[in-house]
């Protein structure tokens, strides 16, 4: 694929030229009554469906580069967690000879086992804080990894650009990488580690509760049954009815948290886009319908959160009776045995510690279920991004639509081009051209005809059509659009972008910068700032001329590239391009009659009543006849402008 030189993005020009591109636009009422509901919605999914869907997504990592070290961080952490269930372990033992020690009145014991618990307090503590610091160096390394992927999937084969033509399919895609991958790791490992340490404990402690317990004689009719360790069945039926009764509340979290994430970043990127465009709202005075759009954004967001606040209501009534309950019952139940002297004080308090360890176990599903709840959601929007982004590698890969072929370096061949929109629907058809290295084109035709989009085609980020572009492997090829795209960052990163800032030395840009007529910016190359909201239109297109200079394309594309500017500057950057880059070809979009002197092509996007339009080559303008005559002219204009 030849190197594209592209100045811009495709989102900024889709809502500038011919309406062909992606939307930019608010969104409709109608949007948002369904701003929560697209076709990505998630299914009743349950939560082993979603296992396999997760390891997919997890498994990556483990079998990265990065493997090794997270593998080892991932050891340390799980060692440290066990280490904290053997002090708990420990700290059950030191109940029972504390709380018997006072029983018996006996002093010495007592204060060897406040020395004791010291110990034991250190080393938990100790141990709690390593644990917190190597998981959330794993999960750091991990999401640095992972997203990392996603911005290389997302950027690769037009990927964002084609995703974006498709919106309402996967939303946000900045919001699922930003946010939805950290959430992603966070709770994979918080419930991985508490999983295995609930584990951990449930043995530990069930072998304890076992020798507390005794023996539990039940009547059945006139028989009587014993039943050993029988504190360790009351605990797994306890833990047993309030998964399942949690569950059952609890269950549509996992569509309420999928639909958070959508509308909260719904309303974030509307604020976002706003910031981007206060000039041009300010301009048409739109504040009011900004804010109500704003509203009605925010509007889904509270809807949302408040179906959120009553679920999470019932739950929280349900799993604070249940954790009160936890540490009531199993007093309950061993008071008798103390009452009779079948235990000590000491007894008592280890069996009810130990009761509430292996309940605590049993009930890990029960105490995290919000966080289970959210990490279905966000598995499933990452699930969809993911599918999205392998949908366009297959597209990018098997060629399907317009397809970009290895030509000659001396000529572009559009041949048999067909061009759709999105729906389907015809919008050229029938292009055949074919462009030498040194022509100057010029391609007119009515707003919304299809120029761009057919210089989309010609970049290869037009998904929607079919026939051949040929154009050599290796061409340098620049695109200026309308509106350029100026990254935030220093103005030298913003001049010589895409270029890396230490590609492209000083004196370069700043000569660039004077021929452009913007020296009055040549000492601020060090200045960072959002240029873009800085510079007037009319200086953003001349900061994209004062780029093909720098880079020196063999191929120059203009679409519109000069509509901000008055003519006699339009006629002074044209004249810089024929001086300084006299070998490239020129293909350019516009409307204005001072283009035709110079461009010794005319093309014209002819609209064939209802159907697709066609492009023809019309004869030249008496403008372009007299081309020598016009160039000297529009000299002498500049002159007088400079």
């Amino acid at each position: 694929m030849p190197k594209q030189l592209n100045n811009g993005n495709g989102q900024e020009k889709s809502d500038l030229d011919d309406g062909h591109g992606p939307s930019g636009g608010k969104l409709g009422s109608a949007d948002l009554l369904g701003a929560c509901s697209s076709t990505e919605r998630p299914s009743k999914t349950r939560l082993r469906q979603l296992l396999p869907i997760a390891w997919n997504i997890i498994r990556t990592y483990w079998s990265s580069e990065d493997r090794w070290a997270g593998g080892g961080l991932l050891l340390a952490v799980v060692a440290l967690s066990l280490g904290m269930v053997y002090i708990n372990v420990l700290f059950s033992y030191w109940n029972n000879a504390f709380y018997t020690a006072l029983q018996d009145k006996n002093q010495t014991v007592f204060l060897e086992q406040l020395i004791h618990v010291c110990w034991l307090v250190g080393i938990f503590i100790f141990f709690a804080v390593y644990q917190l610091y190597l998981n959330q160096m794993l999960e750091i390394r991990w999401r640095r990894w992972l997203t990392d992927r996603y911005l290389r999937a997302w950027l690769s084969d037009g990927a964002y650009y084609r995703m974006q033509l498709m919106a309402r399919e996967t939303d946000n895609p900045d919001q699922r990488i930003a946010e939805d991958v950290n959430l992603l790791i966070s709770h994979t490992l918080t419930l991985l580690i508490g999983g295995m340490r609930a584990l951990v404990n449930l043995i530990a402690f069930v072998a304890i509760l076992w020798g507390l317990s005794g023996r539990l004689n039940v009547p059945v009719g006139s028989l009587s049954i014993a039943l050993p360790g029988y504190m360790v069945w009351l605990a797994l039926l306890y833990a047993m009815a309030g998964t399942w009764l949690t569950d059952w509340i609890g269950r549509p979290l996992v569509r309420l948290n999928f639909d958070k994430q959508r509308c909260e970043a719904d309303f974030r990127f509307g604020l976002v886009r706003f910031r981007e465009n206060t000039e041009g709202v300010a301009l048409y005075g739109g504040e009011e319908d900004e804010l109500r759009g704003f509203r009605e954004r925010f509007g889904a967001v509270v809807g949302n959160w408040w179906q959120i606040m009553r679920r999470q209501k019932r739950l929280t009534y349900f799993t604070s009776g249940y954790m009160q309950a936890a540490w009531i019952f199993p007093s309950i139940v061993a008071a008798p045995r103390y009452f009779r002297g079948d235990l000590a004080l000491g007894g008592l308090m280890q069996t009810i510690g130990a009761f509430g360890q292996v309940q605590d176990s049993l009930s890990f599903f029960v105490q995290s279920y919000k966080q289970i709840a959210e990490w279905c959601s966000v598995v499933e929007r990452l699930s969809g991004f993911e599918q999205a982004l392998e949908r366009m590698r297959i597209q990018a890969a098997t060629g399907s639509g317009v397809q970009r072929v290895d030509g000659k370096d001396t000529h572009l061949i559009v041949e048999d081009v067909d061009l759709h929109l999105p729906d389907g629907q015809p919008l050229i058809s029938d292009v055949n051209l074919s462009i030498l290295r040194g022509d100057t084109v010029l391609l007119g035709g009515a707003s919304g005809s299809g120029k761009s989009t057919l210089l989309r085609a010609i970049a290869g980020i037009w998904p929607y059509g079919s026939g051949e572009i040929c154009v050599a492997r290796d061409a340098r090829i620049l695109f200026l659009p309308q509106k350029p795209y100026l990254p935030i960052g220093t103005l030298r990163e913003v001049v010589s972008y895409p270029t890396p800032a230490g590609g492209v030395d000083d004196a370069t840009l700043r000569e660039a910068l004077d021929a452009v007529g913007m020296s009055q910016f040549a000492r601020r190359l060090d200045e960072a700032g959002h240029w873009a909201l800085q510079l007037s239109p009319g200086e953003q297109q001349r900061i994209a001329f004062a780029r093909a200079l720098v880079q020196n394309p063999e191929w120059l594309f203009l679409d519109e590239a000069t509509s901000a500017v008055d003519e006699a500057t339009e006629s002074r950057l044209y004249r810089l391009v024929r001086d300084r880059l006299a070998e490239a070809t020129v293909f350019s979009i516009g409307h204005r009659a001072t283009l035709h002197p110079f461009h010794s092509r005319h093309l014209l996007v002819q609209r064939n009543g209802k159907g697709p339009a066609s492009i023809v080559e019309v004869t030249a303008a008496p403008e372009a006849a007299r081309s020598s005559h016009g160039v000297v002219m529009h000299e002498k204009v500049a002159a007088m402008a400079g």
